[in-house]
């Protein structure tokens, strides 16, 4: 079709849009909200809040291996907890537990070949199962070469030096690619650092108080101008205060 032809074909649709419009009375109608917000609380499918006490996934010496690694990841200061004591280890647990741990949004059908880094995971194993394997994989190094100790038992700079060789990749591990174990541990520690606390992990908050972020506030409308200016308000989490 020509140029020409184009044209009159949109002018032809536009004026029969203005017929329809003409013909129906040309009104428009729109709801009116008064008297309250334009929302309800809960609407749609909220995410389920997750409670303290008990393990979904880990088993309870899995449990204490990832706080160890967690709190090395994200070691505590004066100012803000670590790892453990935000929570993460809870995050990650109750994600394990979950969707997530099923890989129910990837795509687990073969072939499973070697990709680049930039292709993403191409594992037959679902995270739950990686985090599994891996777990039992690092307990039998450290039993093995640190005289027979369990994995939570190690000092905080033996773990420092198994999160290296995990990191770069030194680090052998049976059936298990460390490296991207150690990959996966961190963008999910960080996750339940940063997350809302709905999920179970950045617990009072920690983390959002740490970098400054307000949370899930209804309304920025009356900030929206003001400009180097400190945010005076407390963090608010999808659950509330």
């Amino acid at each position: 079709m020509d140029r020409v032809s184009t044209r009159i074909g949109r002018r032809a649709l536009l004026a029969g849009s203005v017929s329809i419009l003409a013909l129906s009375g040309g009104k428009a109608f729109a709801a009116k909200i008064v008297g309250k917000m334009p929302w309800e609380p809960d609407a749609g499918s909220p995410p389920k809040r997750v409670t303290p006490g008990g393990w979904l996934f880990f088993t309870p010496q899995e449990a204490a291996a990832i706080e160890a690694l967690v709190d090395r990841v994200i070691p505590p200061d004066p100012a803000t907890p670590g790892g453990k004591d935000a929570g993460c280890a809870v995050f990650i647990d109750r994600q394990l537990a979950g969707p997530y741990g099923r890989a129910s949004a990837l795509y687990m059908r073969p072939p499973f070949a070697e990709g680049t880094a930039q292709q993403g995971a191409q594992s037959s194993l679902t995270p739950a199962a990686r985090y599994r394997q891996g777990l039992a994989a690092l307990e039998k190094h450290v039993a093995a070469n640190l005289g027979g100790k369990a994995l939570r038992d190690l000092s905080g700079e033996q773990l420092d030096d198994l999160l290296k060789g995990m990191e770069a990749g030194t680090l052998k591990l049976p059936e298990t690619d460390a490296k991207a174990f150690f990959a996966q541990l961190l963008q999910n520690t960080k996750e339940g650092f940063f997350a809302d606390p709905i999920y179970g992990g950045n617990r009072d908050m920690a983390g959002w108080k740490m970098i400054g972020f307000p949370g899930a506030h209804y309304d920025f409308s009356d900030w929206v101008g003001r400009h180097n200016e400190h945010y005076p308000l407390p963090p608010v989490s999808i659950a509330g205060r």
